[in-house]
C-alpha cells in the first residue's frame, strides 16, 4: 500500500528544499518505509505460517506527513492509497473526505495518489483528519469500510522570535551591587517547540554593555557594573536579542528595547558653595523680618535631598533664627529680636546644613552635613526718639489748682547725632485739654482743677519728636489717676416717701434709711445719722443710728389724723466722718395713710396721682355734642322764621275789615255806628298812641291770649352770642379744672407723682382698689 512513497517524498524534498529541509524530512522517509515493510511482513507471515488471519480490508494506515511552506511548481504528493480489491481494471474508485478534502487535498480516484494543492502553514493548522474509502465505480457501493487517517504538517523554522510586550521600562537603584536583577524579558516563537530547535530561544544583549547583562536561557537582565551613579547618568537604553535554533547559525532572531532608569538614593551629602556668607540688616527692622538666605546644594532627589539648617555657634544665636524654605530648600535667616547699631554693629554665626533622611547602607560614606560662616553687619538707621519707659503712671490731687505738676516723661535720640527732642500731647488723647507738657523738659501739668467723681482716670499720650533729621516721632502712654478728696456730702440712697398708718402705735419701726457718698469710702468709715437741730424737739418721730451707715426711724406718738395733717417732713443730718468731714441735711417725707385693722393701707390721698391731667375723651365729646345741638337749633329756628316772615309795620292800604270775623252779638243797626272806631280796627296800637317801628323789634308785640301758647322770638346775633357765652363758660370750667390739677401737681405734687410711679404695679392696683371702694 505504501509502495514507493518514501522514495517519492525523498526525491521531491531533495529537489525543492535546502539541505536543512532534507535533513528535517529524513525521519518521514524512514517512518513510511518502516510502515510499508511492516505491512508486507504481516502479509508474508499470514501466507506461510497461517498464524494470522487476513483482514477483510487489505490496507491500513495511520498518518501521513507533509512539509509546510512548500513552494514547488507541482502539487506535493502526500501518499498513495491502494486496496487489495483493486484489480487494476478501473472498477475501484477512491473517495477522500474530511478537513481540506477537495480544496487542500485531492485524490486520484484511479490510482489513490493524494496531493496537497496549497501551501500549508503549521502555525495556522498543525494537522488534518481525513477519511478514505474504496467504492465500486459503477454502483458507488463501498468495497471496504471507510478508514480515517491524519495528515500532519511538518514544521520548518519559518517564524522569528517576538517580544510581545516591548518596549520595556525598568528601574533599579543607583549604587546597586553587581548582579542585581533589573527585570526579565520573554520572547515567543510560533514554531513547533516539540520538533527540532525551531522554537529553542537564546537571549543576548546587543546594546547596554558593560553596564548590564542578560541570562541566555531566562532573559533576566542584571547589573554588570558596580557603583553606577544616578547623578552621573540616569537613563540607559538596552537592546536585547532572542534567537531560535539554540542560537546557532541560520536561526531567526527578534529584538526589543529596554529603557532602564536609575532611581535615587541618599549617597551625596549637602555642600555649601562657599564657606563664608556676608549679610546686612538695618537696625529699624522688626522681629520676624528676613535678613538673608543661603543654600547647601544636594544633588539627590526627593526626601534624599532634603536639608535642614541650624546655628551651631556664634554671638548672634539669641538675636537671629534660621528656618528652612521647603520649596527652595534654602536656609532663611530672620531677626528674633531687633538689633541696635549703637550697641552692636556686627554678628558672626556658624550654620550647619544636614540631610534629614539618611540611608543606613551609606552611613559609612558620611558625614552627610556641611558648615558655613555667616557674618551679619548692622546698618545704622535714623530712628525715632526712645522713651526711658514703655509707659508712665502718675497721680494728682483732686481739685488741685491749675499748673500743678503731675510728672515728667523723658525721651532721647538714640542715633549717633543725638538730636534734641520736643514733647507734645496729641489733642485726640486729651480732647478737653486737662493737661499740658513742657516742649523741652517733658513736665506734665494740669490746666484746671480735676474732679475725681467726674473722671477718676485720664489716659493720655505724649509724643516726642526729633528736632532735625527726618522729624521722626514716637509716643508713650501716660496714665494719670485723680486722687480722691472728701468734697461731696452724703445723701439718702433713695428718695422714697414713708407711709404710716393713722392708727400706728408708738415705738414702731417704720423705716431704715441708708446713705451714699460720691467720694471713696476709706476703711472703717461709716455714715452718722441724726435729726437736724431744728427738728430735735419734734414729738412725732425719733431716729436711732445703727453705726453701720444706716439709721432706724421710729414713731413716738400714738396715732395720726389725715384730716389734721397727712404729710410730715423729718430733716435728718448725715455726716461722713471724712477728712475734712462733710455733712448734709436730707428731708424724709412721711405720709399718713388710712389703714384697716390689719395695718393694710387703704388710702394715702393718691387720687390726684391717678386722675388724668385733663378732661377725658368722653367729656370733650359731650361738650362738642352740646355745641352742635345748639347750633342745629339756631339754624332750624332761623329757617322757620324766614318761612313765616311778616312786615314789621302794617301798611295803610290793607283793610283789616277784609277779614271775616263771626260774632254771636247782635248789632244795633245804624244807630250803632258809633260803637266801634274803624281806625282802631285797622291799627289797634294806634289807639294807645303807639306806632310800630321797623328799626327795632318789640320784645312782645301782642298780649297773650287766654288759653294760648307763649311766643318767644330771638334774633341770629342773640343766638350766636349765646353760643359764644356757652363756649367761654365751658373753657373757664376746663381752665379751673386744669388749674386745680396743676395746683395738685406743683413742685410738691410732682415729687409725689414720681414716687407714685416708682411704686410697683401690684401696689398701685391695690391702692386704686381701696380708693374705688371708698
Amino acid at each position: 500500500m505504501w509502495e514507493g512513497l518514501g522514495l517519492q517524498v525523498f526525491l521531491m524534498c531533495l529537489g525543492a528544499v535546502l539541505c536543512s529541509t532534507v535533513a528535517a524530512s529524513a525521519p518521514l522517509e524512514h517512518s513510511h518505509r518502516h510502515r510499508l515493510s511492516l505491512h508486507r511482513h504481516r502479509e508474508r507471515t499470514g501466507k506461510e505460517g497461517q498464524v494470522l488471519h487476513r483482514s477483510k480490508r487489505g490496507w491500513v494506515w495511520n498518518q501521513f506527513f507533509v512539509i509546510e511552506e512548500y513552494t514547488g511548481p507541482d502539487p506535493v504528493l502526500v501518499g498513495r492509497l491502494h486496496s487489495d480489491v483493486d484489480a487494476g481494471d478501473g472498477n475501484c474508485k477512491y473517495i477522500l473526505s474530511g478537513e481540506g478534502a477537495g480544496t487542500i487535498f485531492v485524490i486520484d480516484d484511479k490510482t489513490g495518489n493524494i496531493h496537497a494543492t496549497k501551501t500549508l502553514d503549521r502555525e495556522e493548522q498543525a494537522q488534518y483528519t481525513l477519511t478514505a474509502q474504496a467504492v465500486d465505480r459503477a454502483t458507488n457501493k463501498p468495497l471496504e469500510p471507510p478508514s480515517e487517517f491524519i495528515v500532519k504538517v511538518q514544521d520548518i523554522n519559518d517564524n522569528p522570535p517576538e517580544f510581545l510586550h516591548g518596549p520595556y521600562y525598568a528601574r533599579v537603584p543607583e549604587m546597586s551591587n553587581v548582579g542585581t536583577s533589573v527585570m526579565q524579558v520573554t520572547a515567543t516563537d510560533a514554531d513547533d517547540p516539540t520538533y527540532g530547535n525551531s522554537a529553542r530561544l537564546v537571549y543576548s544583549i546587543l546594546q547596554g554593555q558593560p553596564y548590564f547583562s542578560v541570562e541566555p536561557q531566562t532573559g533576566i537582565i542584571r547589573t554588570a557594573l558596580p557603583n553606577m551613579d544616578r547623578e552621573a547618568r540616569q537613563e540607559y537604553d538596552v537592546v536585547i536579542q532572542a534567537k531560535d535554533m539554540g542560537g546557532h547559525m541560520g536561526g531567526l532572531s527578534g529584538t526589543t528595547e529596554v529603557k532602564i532608569t536609575l532611581t535615587d538614593v541618599n549617597d551625596n551629602p549637602p555642600k555649601f558653595p562657599q564657606s563664608v556668607y556676608a549679610m546686612s540688616v538695618s537696625e529699624d527692622k522688626v522681629s520676624g523680618e528676613e535678613v538673608g538666605r543661603l543654600k547647601a546644594k544636594d544633588p539627590d532627589l526627593g526626601e534624599n535631598g532634603l536639608v535642614s539648617y541650624r546655628f551651631i555657634e556664634g554671638d548672634g544665636m539669641t538675636v537671629f533664627e534660621i528656618t528652612t524654605d521647603t520649596d527652595t530648600r534654602e536656609g532663611v535667616i530672620k531677626l528674633r529680636k531687633p538689633v541696635d547699631f549703637e550697641t552692636k554693629r556686627a554678628y558672626t554665626l556658624r550654620v550647619e546644613a544636614s540631610n534629614t533622611h539618611l540611608d543606613p547602607r551609606f552611613i559609612a560614606w558620611g558625614p552627610y552635613k556641611d558648615t558655613a560662616t555667616v557674618k551679619v553687619m548692622v546698618e545704622d538707621a535714623d530712628e525715632p526718639p526712645a522713651f526711658m519707659a514703655t509707659s508712665y503712671s502718675f497721680e494728682v490731687e483732686e481739685n488741685a489748682r491749675d499748673g500743678t505738676v503731675v510728672g515728667r516723661v523723658h525721651a532721647k535720640d538714640t542715633d549717633v547725632a543725638n538730636n534734641p527732642v520736643r514733647y507734645m500731647i496729641p489733642r485726640y488723647t486729651d480732647v478737653e485739654q486737662f493737661f499740658s507738657v513742657g516742649p523741652e523738659d517733658g513736665i506734665i501739668k494740669t490746666t484746671r482743677p480735676l474732679d475725681r467723681e467726674t473722671l477718676p482716670w485720664h489716659n493720655i499720650s505724649v509724643s516726642a519728636t526729633e528736632i532735625g533729621g527726618h522729624h521722626q516721632d514716637t509716643k508713650v502712654r501716660v496714665n494719670i489717676k485723680v486722687k480722691d478728696m472728701n468734697d461731696n456730702a452724703p445723701e439718702f440712697a433713695t428718695q422714697n416717701e414713708i407711709l404710716v398708718c393713722e392708727n400706728v402705735s408708738p415705738g414702731k419701726l417704720i423705716e431704715t434709711v441708708s446713705a451714699v457718698d460720691k467720694d471713696e469710702m476709706v476703711h472703717r468709715q461709716y455714715f452718722h445719722f441724726s435729726i437736724a437741730p431744728e427738728a430735735v424737739n419734734n414729738q412725732n418721730f425719733s431716729l436711732k443710728d445703727n453705726r453701720d451707715s444706716t439709721a432706724s426711724i421710729y414713731v413716738t406718738r400714738r396715732g395720726f389724723s389725715r384730716m389734721t395733717q397727712d404729710v410730715y417732713f423729718l430733716p435728718i443730718e448725715i455726716n461722713d466722718n471724712g477728712i475734712p468731714p462733710m455733712s448734709s441735711t436730707n428731708t424724709l417725707t412721711i405720709r399718713v395713710c388710712s389703714c384697716d385693722s390689719k395695718d393694710t393701707i387703704l388710702s394715702c390721698n393718691v387720687e390726684p396721682y391717678i386722675l388724668p391731667a385733663g378732661l377725658s375723651t368722653g367729656a370733650l365729646i359731650a361738650i362738642l355734642a352740646c355745641i352742635v345741638i345748639l347750633l342745629a337749633i339756631v339754624v332750624l329756628f332761623v329757617a322757620l322764621r324766614r318761612q313765616k316772615k311778616e312786615p314789621l309795620i302794617v301798611f295803610e292800604e290793607e283793610d283789616i275789615r277784609e277779614n271775616i270775623i263771626t260774632y254771636d252779638d247782635e248789632g244795633g243797626g245804624e244807630e250803632d255806628t258809633e260803637a266801634f272806631d274803624i281806625a282802631t280796627l285797622q291799627n289797634p296800637d294806634g289807639a294807645n298812641g303807639f306806632l310800630p317801628r321797623k328799626d327795632i323789634k318789640p320784645e312782645l308785640q301782642y298780649p297773650m291770649r287766654p288759653g294760648g301758647h307763649p311766643v318767644f322770638t330771638i334774633s341770629i346775633p342773640q343766638a350766636f352770642l349765646f353760643i359764644v357765652n356757652f363756649v367761654i363758660c365751658t373753657c373757664k370750667v376746663y381752665l379751673q379744672y386744669t388749674r386745680y390739677l396743676l395746683g395738685m401737681f406743683g413742685k410738691e405734687g410732682q415729687r409725689e407723682l414720681r414716687r407714685w410711679k416708682q411704686k410697683s404695679k401690684r401696689e398701685r392696683e391695690r391702692i386704686i382698689k381701696h380708693i374705688k371702694n371708698i
